[in-house]
């Protein structure tokens, strides 16, 4: 969206009156949208009104419809549930109850409103929408309202927001709190696991979704468990004796423990009920195992939101803005959502009649096309669940092998995808060796077989279990060449960040003297940094970002109680500013320096000042993040200094380094499924690649460019992208792509941090000047 655009906004936004209600069950993120929404309607000049207890409080009126201002929101996105109430309303779905309703909006000169809930939710927003002209013709002929009001109020602008911790909404990727409730979820989980090891127990654990298994599927998938359950997919007759059978050929192996996790809403074949309770008997009864059962309840709507959820909800919160002002009397209904990295506008009636669409198709007992209908990512869930969670002998021995390596600094979910690797590799029938410590392992012979269960309880461990360095290739290439030959290696699988990357253009580079390295190649990216060419995203980011703003959290409320005060935090990821930026989206920070946007000692000058003017008010805090290496001499020393300096009488300043804890803990849910899902893809990327290829002497012989590959994720798009076409895309004296599409959010930080300053543009191709200019956010993010 350009400058033009957004004065466009600005002056069909003045004066224009809109409203936000929360409704149905809260999730965690909906005090992050509520924010955005206030906040870019106030921006665009807005009159912005708040409306408490949800549907209840438009149809009560009065007090519950207040008018928001910029401080109204102030604090409140790192907050669970919603602060300004849902309730369940008895009179909302009555004519007499949609009537009072809009009495009261019309009584505020309120057109726009923006919902956020659930499929139920939107359904009765949509009702209101199409009843409004003949809600105010009747208030015409009651005489409440003059016939001139009406004609000012003529239409209603509706636009919704999935609050959902199931994600059982069809049309986008997530909806509110569902990554939110996966790390409850995850959590507890892992507690759990280390009891159930101490004692040898199994454990039945059941998690929320009454007519969608997301959260116990990716639950499944993320820890490893045993066995699931899920509405979409009951299991076969017989599935008793399947799953004892199961539990008990992992204790047979060597396992100490077993997890099985249950949807609430779980059926049989026959659509009978199966209940955590009948799995915990069946079990102790059949096996003989200590079994116990945790039910999580409300514990998964819980909770501080993820750093996912806080930037997904502030980035719907403003586009529904935009639609609303950009709505004409014409214009349907719709509902914001995800697709990928990019939001999404959606017909709202067609989004519900297709989630509706699931629960009949489930009714009617057409199970395989409930999964269809969930969409592409829940049916991918779900067979890559059934690939890895037993083992099946594989159809033919393979005669390749595969070696696996961790290169780079360690990142959350890097442990994820070896495992999957390794399981999938194991199904093709490779052989599969595992490499210590990257390049310099390979280079030494730090080689060892891997099979199934030696990566049983991978996919919750942080860090590399497998050892990772820094070193690249290029100076022991002649002993790497050596124990590929020695090991007969066929492929080789990186998982690794911007190191992982020059090191196999380097190997493929070296092609044309060593014929060993004629191999398929690939690697995954795995980079707190998130600085891979190639990929929108990387594994280890997430978590990394998680950690980040759950330190800011508790140093912003350290700051409770006591006079104003401002920190400066600084941040990990090189040259590229993606974590300090994501972060800074994801706690509300005032400002966030990176070396991708420029920045003079001017821009500096009128940080301090926009700080000070706020805390000459109410506000009694402040969070500037700083990007390690965004500048040379604006150090974090010095902004401290300078802050502390001219904030003097004011406020004080403190700093703070978060260093390596954003490398630590255990990889977040998102981290662990894809990572989990992008191992399962690189396999069988090279197992498609070893089957082209034509032996030589003996040996796979692979020199195409696209046989040494970066594994990408675009716009939910997969791709094998060779190195050789990134290495001009890439900025190798900075270790990062030269365009990055989280640039487009960098806008959406400063406005809903009040800045009414010009924002920075990225220009492709500008590495070292970037131009200046006025923009807003992009509509596509």
């Amino acid at each position: 969206m350009s400058s033009m655009d957004i004065e466009r906004l600005k002056m069909s936004g003045a004066g224009r009156a809109m409203a936000v209600l929360t409704s149905g069950g809260d999730a965690q993120g909906m005090n992050a949208a509520v924010r955005a929404v206030t906040r870019m309607g106030i921006y665009v000049g807005a009159k912005v009104y708040l409306i408490h207890e949800g549907y209840q409080g438009l149809v009560d009126g009065g007090d519950n419809i207040k008018l928001a201002h910029w401080h109204s929101v102030t604090n409140i996105i790192q907050l669970g549930g919603t602060v300004i109430g849902s309730a369940r309303c008895k009179a909302f779905p009555t004519r007499e109850g949609r009537l009072a309703a809009a009495y009261n909006l019309v009584k505020k000169g309120i057109t726009n409103l923006c919902v956020c809930g659930g499929d139920g939710s939107l359904t009765g927003a949509n009702i209101f929408r199409s009843e409004w002209t003949g809600l105010l013709d009747e208030l015409v002929k009651k005489g409440r309202i003059t016939d001139e009001v009406a004609k000012q109020h003529s239409h209603l602008n509706i636009v919704g927001l999935v609050g959902s911790i199931d994600n059982d909404f069809c049309g986008t990727d997530m909806t509110i709190g569902a990554d939110s409730a996966l790390h409850r979820i995850m959590e507890i989980i892992d507690a759990i696991m280390t009891t159930a090891q101490s004692h040898q127990r199994t454990f039945v654990l059941e998690v929320m979704g009454r007519h969608c298994g997301y959260l116990a599927l990716v639950s499944a998938l993320a820890s490893g468990a045993d066995w699931v359950f899920i509405p979409e997919c009951p299991p076969p007759e017989g599935w008793e004796d399947n799953m004892c059978a199961r539990l008990e050929g992992s204790r047979n192996k060597g396992s100490r423990l077993n997890i099985i996790i249950v949807a609430e809403g779980a059926i049989d074949s026959n659509g009978k009920p199966i209940s955590s309770t009948y799995i915990k008997d069946l079990v102790v009864k059949r096996l003989g195992l200590d079994t116990r059962v945790t039910v999580l309840g409300h514990v998964q709507r819980g909770g501080t939101p993820s750093a996912f959820d806080r930037i997904l909800s502030s980035k719907l919160g403003m586009e529904a803005v935009i639609a609303l002002m950009e709505a004409s009397p014409d214009t349907p209904a719709c509902v914001i959502g995800l697709s990928g990295n990019h939001v999404v506008r959606l017909p709202l009636m067609e989004c519900v009649e297709l989630t509706k669409m699931v629960q009949m198709a489930m009714n009617e007992k057409r199970f395989d096309e409930a999964v269809q209908l969930r969409g592409g990512s829940f049916q991918n869930n779900w067979n890559i669940y059934k690939l890895l969670s037993i083992q099946k002998p594989a159809q033919t021995q393979s005669n390749f092998s595969v070696a696996i390596l961790n290169v780079g600094a360690p990142a959350g979910g890097m442990n994820a995808a070896v495992r999957s690797a390794v399981r999938v590799a194991v199904a093709h029938g490779h052989k599969v060796y595992a490499v210590h410590d990257g390049f310099l392992g390979l280079a030494n012979g730090d080689i060892f077989e891997m099979k199934w269960h030696d990566v049983a309880g991978w996919t919750g461990q942080g860090g590399s279990l497998l050892g990772t360095k820094r070193t690249l290739p290029n100076k022991n290439i002649e002993k790497i060449v050596e124990n590929l030959g020695k090991f007969s290696i066929s492929a080789l699988l990186v998982v690794g960040g911007f190191e992982g990357y020059e090191g196999l253009l380097q190997l493929y580079e070296a092609r044309g003297q060593y014929e060993e390295l004629c191999i398929p190649m690939c690697i995954i990216p795995a980079t707190i940094s998130n600085n891979v060419p190639g990929t929108d995203f990387s594994l280890g980011a997430d978590t990394a970002v998680n950690a980040a703003m759950a330190g800011c959290d508790k140093i912003k409320q350290s700051a409770s109680g006591t006079k104003r005060r401002v920190f400066v935090v600084e941040t990990m990821g090189g040259y590229c500013g993606y974590l300090a930026t994501s972060t800074g989206i994801a706690v509300g920070a005032d400002a966030a320096y990176i070396y991708e946007e420029p920045f003079n000692i001017h821009d500096l000058k009128t940080n301090v000042e926009h700080l000070a003017e706020k805390m000459k008010k109410d506000i009694q805090r402040g969070l500037v993040l700083r990007n390690e290496k965004c500048h040379e001499n604006y150090t974090t020393d010095f902004i401290h200094r300078l802050y502390s300096a001219e904030g003097k009488g004011v406020f004080d300043c403190r700093v703070n380094v978060l260093g390596h804890l954003q490398q630590g803990g255990a990889p977040s849910p998102f981290d662990r499924n894809f990572g989990t899902k992008l191992g399962v893809k690189a396999i069988q990327w090279i197992s498609e690649k070893l089957t082209e290829s034509f032996r030589q002497a003996g040996r796979v012989f692979s020199n195409s460019p696209d046989t040494a590959c970066v594994l990408g994720i675009n716009r939910k798009v997969v791709s094998f992208i060779p190195v050789t076409e990134l290495k001009a895309v890439t900025d190798f004296e900075h270790r990062m792509p030269i365009v990055q599409w989280w640039f487009n959010l960098r806008p959406m930080l400063k406005m809903l941090a009040k800045y009414q300053t010009s924002f920075c543009e990225y220009i492709p191709g500008e590495i070292e000047h970037v131009t200046r200019r006025s923009i807003s956010i992009d509509a596509g993010y």
